[in-house]
């Protein structure tokens, strides 16, 4: 639920992106493909809970979950994100795992080469973001006119250190260790004609908890998937 706000004290956590761009990386998986579990510890690695190098995304499917085994962290709607991703690259069908980087399919060989690049890049848009007891506000501001038409800002509520024991499915009998998963996708607020958006919202940590919550919030393009800038702002208390 969207609300707005006339508090004037202090949040208890508060964040602001940078002058240059903050990747983002996105991970679209599931715990029922055998094939994920490799791609799943890659981001771990490369991307530590405290990184501080790119925006992480784990998004979990939900096709696989009709083959045995019901990925708990897996929704409808992130099926349909990847599926508007596809769109945005030209693409005809998904697939996991799947890694983008700015919104773009990259080839596992690139994708860390990608992530260096981008983030040598002036960003093109200011994010804030500011939470406290439960209400998280964000803000996001793009000075170029050209690049404010179809830009839109997200929020991700992330979560690292969760572990599933697999009875089911292709991975049967594996436990999976995960990270930047996320357990909650708010937006799109759309980038006004003067290149401004402000959200407020109510958001509440899930009952299963992992390590290291975060917001990360976004600036991209719903037409061609371009992304504009970044924010990570780990959680100073729990909302």
């Amino acid at each position: 639920m969207v609300l707005t706000s006339t508090a004037n004290a202090s949040p208890a956590c508060s964040s602001a992106s940078g002058r240059d761009t903050l990747p983002l990386v996105e991970l679209y998986t599931s715990e029922g493909c055998d094939s994920c579990p490799p791609a799943d510890r890659w981001l771990s690695t490369t991307f530590p809970a405290d990184n501080a190098t790119a925006s992480v995304l784990a998004f979990h499917v939900d096709y696989w979950d009709r083959l045995g085994w019901k990925d708990r962290f897996a929704s409808a709607d992130y099926t349909a994100r990847q599926h508007a991703s596809m769109r945005a690259n030209g693409g005809t069908f998904v697939y996991t795992p799947q890694v983008l980087v700015q919104g773009r399919d990259v080839d596992r060989a690139k994708r860390v080469a990608a992530v260096k690049a981008a983030g040598t890049q002036a960003a093109r848009s200011t994010i804030s973001l500011e939470a406290d007891d439960g209400l998280v506000r964000v803000r996001a501001s793009v000075p170029d006119k050209a690049s404010r038409r179809n830009a839109a800002v997200w929020i991700a509520y992330t979560d690292s250190g969760l572990v599933s024991d697999v009875k089911a499915g292709e991975n049967r009998g594996v436990q999976l260790h995960h990270d930047h998963v996320v357990r909650a996708l708010y937006g799109p607020f759309a980038i006004d004609d003067a290149g401004e958006a402000s959200a407020t919202m109510n958001v509440a940590a899930p009952k299963e908890r992992g390590g290291h919550a975060a917001l990360v919030a976004f600036v991209q393009n719903r037409a061609n998937g371009d992304v504009l800038q970044t924010l990570t702002m780990p959680l100073c208390k729990v909302l």
